[in-house]
């Protein structure tokens, strides 16, 4: 099944470009001179990504806000290229998931670009529904009976037996064929219609995502692998957070799942994508919501610690789009200041990250850093960081 994107652009040398780096990736092109047209293919036909040229600031946003609104497209990619008079500032302010300057070369854009395919086949890949009819528990303060319409990694569709619930958080109980062990997921009602819902997943463990991915993947008849992790190079670090350096960052909003290796063992940690610098690298804020997520954190932190100056390899996988970020975007790009008590740390200074851990993540430079400036210019987000990473060295020495 070929990844589709859908490019909104009346520039040739643009077009041009796009359609040799996105031939080269394997994501096949539907390109539209005229937002009307755009408009259209949106509401029939599903795409992975929508790239927009933002020449025209206002047919830019009536196709984003389009695609929002599209069921068929609503987690689509938003990708968008701008000017340097628009900036990510813009971009972002549009609803972009990532946001590109012009103008761009070939190689530029398909480094760019190796990330975003990643996404969008693991994104797919999180939607895909398989039917299937099991009996569902559904447990909250009272229990109710169901059974399923369909699953995919991130959710599923189901039908009461009997009384609906009317609580939006519960613990779902199913047994699927062919799986030793009963699924008890929590969950989140994303949506009720009569006697049918959809349920979203809320933190599924390691053991519970790999074992869904796994029989999802059995019930296909060709499963489409994975694109390779990005490696990455660790430059700053904090209890909340870090900033990893690489050429192909995933976008803003990208759920993700961070590898250390060393010579005896490899360590994961699960983050999320809060800045997204084209070609340089992305701030990365640790998922730290359940037992399972800090103690990851706290393992990966004290590794690094471990390794003192020899930072060991980084790498970095898609695990899917967090659309609640997209959504506070377009609701307000009012961020509120915190107050700057975190101390970012440098990549080498883990000992201090040990010293404090267990303070409140909710207090951290380095990830308010990221919440508050991911619309800055490149350069004026690395000065701030540096100057933070300075402080801390002082601080520490």
């Amino acid at each position: 099944m070929n990844l589709k994107a859908l490019l909104v652009s009346s520039d040739e040398k643009t077009v041009r470009t796009l359609r040799r780096v996105l031939s080269d990736l394997e994501i096949g092109v539907e390109h539209c001179s005229l937002a009307e047209d755009a408009l259209r293919r949106i509401t029939r036909q599903r795409f992975e990504a929508i790239i927009v040229d933002a020449a025209n600031l206002e047919e830019a946003r009536n196709v984003l806000r389009g695609a929002q609104a599209a069921p068929v497209n609503k987690r689509a990619l938003a990708i968008v290229l701008v000017e340097a008079a628009v900036g990510l500032k813009g971009g972002f302010e549009m609803g972009a998931h990532f946001v590109l300057h012009k103008p761009f070369a070939v190689e530029r854009a398909k480094a760019s670009f190796r990330a975003v395919r990643a996404l969008m086949k693991r994104e797919r890949r999180v939607q895909m529904r398989v039917p299937i009819q099991v009996p569902v528990d559904c447990l909250g303060n009272g229990r109710y009976k169901a059974k399923t319409i369909d699953l995919c990694e991130g959710g599923m569709a189901i039908q009461f037996s009997g009384r609906a619930a009317k609580e939006s958080s519960l613990r779902f109980c199913l047994e699927l064929p062919g799986l030793s062990q009963k699924l008890e997921l929590d969950g989140e009602l994303a949506w009720e219609g009569g006697d049918q819902a959809g349920v979203r997943f809320k933190n599924p463990s390691d053991q519970q995502r790999a074992a869904l991915r796994q029989w999802l993947d059995s019930q296909l008849p060709e499963p489409e692998q994975d694109d390779p992790p990005v490696n990455c190079r660790l430059t700053d670090l904090s209890l909340g957070g870090c900033y990893l350096t690489t050429n192909s960052p995933f976008p803003r909003g990208t759920r993700v799942l961070l590898s250390i290796k060393t010579a005896n063992l490899q360590v994961h940690a699960s983050g999320i994508v809060l800045v997204a610098h084209p070609e340089f690298g992305m701030g990365v804020e640790f998922l730290q919501s359940t037992g399972e997520q800090r103690d990851q954190v706290s393992h990966m932190i004290t590794t690094l610690r471990a390794n003192g100056d020899q930072t060991p390899e980084m790498q970095v996988e898609p695990e899917g789009l967090d659309t609640s970020l997209r959504e506070k975007d377009f609701a307000s790009f009012q961020v509120t200041a915190s107050a700057d008590t975190g101390r970012p740390l440098p990549a080498n200074g883990t000992e201090a990250a040990m010293d404090t851990f267990g303070t409140s993540g909710h207090d951290d430079a380095l990830v308010d850093l990221f919440r508050q400036k991911f619309q800055a210019p490149v350069e004026v987000f690395l000065k701030q960081m540096r100057e933070q990473r300075q402080a801390v060295e002082t601080h520490t020495s």
